[in-house]
């Protein structure tokens, strides 16, 4: 099958993919400020409750792993568009049954798969249409943020005020959701499959392998000969590198998990039962992603892509401490900055780390490096239930102590790595890509 290109030059292609995935990521998470709608309304435990925030992570990691290979084999568009066409029929389904749990279980477990596939074949379809790895990194994960964003805070707004709690907030999304998968109908369909004497053409060179030069994704000229590839290696080439697990992966956690602990944790240790309220977890919500969508820019700019994951650690392990505050003195407003904080956090790491995902990925296997990426990021949202356990040993202020504590050795220990990295010239080498190719990225 021939490779499909898109071109780099084409505004609306970007925009359609990245509403998208905006609409989808929306539907993922207006459920957050809903889970304390359905414990009051429904009367769940806290173990239901748990459970329904679970059941999405359980189907989305799935999705990533298997979503990212197949749009690398047939291409972004047949992969993505089913599952942003199924993602308001997953809030449909909690329309639908709205005090039934397993109807909401199910709707949960579908949007996760539907966010699984779409998020990491998406932003891989957003990089063959951008003019460069720094951009392209930003509007996916601007894309992301704004639907992570004002989907919850729209929901939270309309779970507080307006009527029937328990449905309209989630109609706006089916129209939201409806309207993404008819502009993404036309458009280009990225790049497909490659045939198998072109599939893995190149590899990852490690720095002082290449004949002296940078490591980087390292394509074969087009007269020079390949060995043809009869299947793809699982995992990727970039992921079985040292530079992916001790560069890439470590902040990657921090991404979802400081948004966990800001929109999901803190409402409620700073609230009472008499004053939790789906407005107060609304608006940690828009505080939180706004500060996420905001340092963007400025992540993207960084000319060290690893500094950028160093910064936004450093945001986090204050963001904690200030929780640790926040909790013991039970203050809304230090929650609001603790908020501020963690959504920092969030922003520098995520961009930084697509960044990077995007940097080592071959062209032939760009979803499947950023697919794995986000199931490590992912991991993050096991964020509460650590939070949680760590409370009933410590009690709920000595939970952001231990926090803090795990965070800020990360963020010591991760900073170390890079201070030593600096000490070699080929530490945040470029991708070197052959001479004319129209498609280059040029970062």
């Amino acid at each position: 099958m021939a490779t499909m290109m898109v071109s780099r030059t084409s505004p609306a292609a970007w925009i359609r993919i990245a509403f998208a995935m905006f609409a989808v990521g929306w539907g993922a998470n207006q459920f957050s400020p809903m889970l304390i709608v359905y414990r009051h309304e429904l009367g769940l435990t806290a173990g239901e409750v748990a459970g329904l925030f679970l059941v999405y992570a359980l189907t989305l990691i799935p999705g990533l792993l298997a979503g990212g290979p197949a749009s690398d084999r047939f291409g972004r568009r047949p992969v993505v568009w089913p599952f942003v066409a199924l993602s308001p029929l997953a809030t449909l389904l909690l329309v639908l049954g709205p005090r039934s749990l397993p109807m909401i279980a199910a709707g949960r477990a579908l949007a996760g798969l539907c966010s699984g596939v779409v998020f990491g074949s998406a932003t891989a379809w957003v990089q063959e249409v951008s003019p460069d790895e720094g951009l392209s990194a930003r509007r996916s994960a601007l894309a992301l943020t704004a639907g992570f964003g004002l989907g919850p805070v729209v929901a939270a707004v309309l779970a507080q005020w307006a009527g029937d709690p328990l449905v309209v907030p989630y109609l706006p999304h089916l129209v939201i959701g409806g309207v993404a998968a008819v502009v993404l109908v036309g458009t280009p369909g990225g790049a497909g499959s490659r045939s198998p004497g072109q599939a893995g053409r190149g590899g990852w060179v490690p720095p002082g392998e290449n004949e002296g030069g940078p490591g980087g994704w390292v394509p074969l000229g087009e007269k020079e000969p390949a060995e043809p590839v009869a299947r793809r290696r699982w995992p990727p080439g970039a992921v079985r590198t040292r530079r992916f697990w001790l560069t890439v992966a470590p902040p990657s956690p921090v991404v979802f998990g400081s948004v966990a602990l800001a929109i999901v944790v803190l409402p409620e240790e700073v609230t009472s039962a008499h004053t939790l309220s789906a407005g107060f977890a609304g608006l940690i919500t828009a505080v939180s992603f706004t500060a996420g969508v905001a340092v963007q820019p400025f992540a993207r700019r960084l000319r060290s892509m690893a500094v950028g994951a160093a910064a936004g650690l450093g945001c986090a392990t204050a963001g904690t401490a200030v929780g640790i505050a926040a909790v013991a003195s039970v203050g809304r407003v230090l929650a609001a900055v603790a908020a501020v904080l963690l959504g920092l956090a969030y922003g520098l790491c995520l961009v930084s780390g697509l960044r990077q995902a995007e940097h080592m990925a071959a062209p032939g296997e760009r979803g499947a490096v950023i697919a794995i990426y986000y199931a490590v990021a992912y991991l993050g949202f096991a964020v509460p239930y650590l939070a949680a356990g760590l409370s009933v040993l410590a009690g709920k202020t000595g939970a952001f102590v231990a926090l803090t504590a795990i965070i800020g050795t990360l963020t010591a220990g991760y900073s170390a790595r890079l201070r030593r990295d600096a000490r070699r010239p080929e530490a945040d080498a470029r991708v070197r890509w052959p001479a004319g190719d129209r498609n280059s990225v040029s970062p």
